[in-house]
């Protein structure tokens, strides 16, 4: 990571920073999401603050600016497995690495809590995302899904295991 690359946890007083990048994540390529702009944009400020203080978000910054989310969270279909939730590097800021870091940290977070691997859903058709996962070391568990607010979008199961 460079010095102009900062990670870290989200914290209260991120929650209109959050707001804006998630907003720009759900513009720029809304079917990855589970919510959409629509929905997401009349969320009150309390939704954001709850989010910003008891989610696991990470925030991204490039050159001092916000760049960047990650969520790590757990599956209620998928007991005992850690995931990565809400990845978005805005376009500016991919290929810099920052995307790398974010996964990095929510990686590290699911380590420390004694996981061996890190699952995500990919929207299918969304090339570019599922294209870095595999870059990464992530691969398809062979599970799709349909997406719960749009049953025409697929969702592929991807999996990165952790070196022992």
């Amino acid at each position: 990571m460079t010095e102009d690359l900062l990670v870290r946890p989200c914290q209260v007083s991120d929650a209109m920073v959050l707001r804006d990048v998630r907003l720009e994540a759900l513009r720029d390529t809304p079917d990855a999401f589970g919510s959409t702009f629509d929905e997401a944009s009349t969320w009150p400020a309390e939704r954001w603050t709850t989010m910003a203080s008891d989610w696991n978000f990470y925030l991204g910054y490039l050159e001092g600016r916000p760049a960047g989310m990650a969520s790590g969270g757990w599956h209620e279909h998928y007991p005992g497995t850690h995931w990565l939730y809400g990845m978005y590097v805005t376009p500016s800021a991919r290929g810099t690495g920052l995307a790398d870091a974010l996964v990095d940290a929510v990686s590290t977070w699911a380590c420390a809590q004694g996981g061996d691997a890190l699952y995500l859903h990919v929207t299918a058709t969304v090339a570019r995302a599922r294209r870095f996962y595999e870059r990464i070391g992530f691969v398809p568990t062979g599970e799709v899904t349909a997406m719960h607010r749009d049953s025409s979008l697929q969702l592929v199961t991807m999996v990165k295991y952790f070196a022992s």
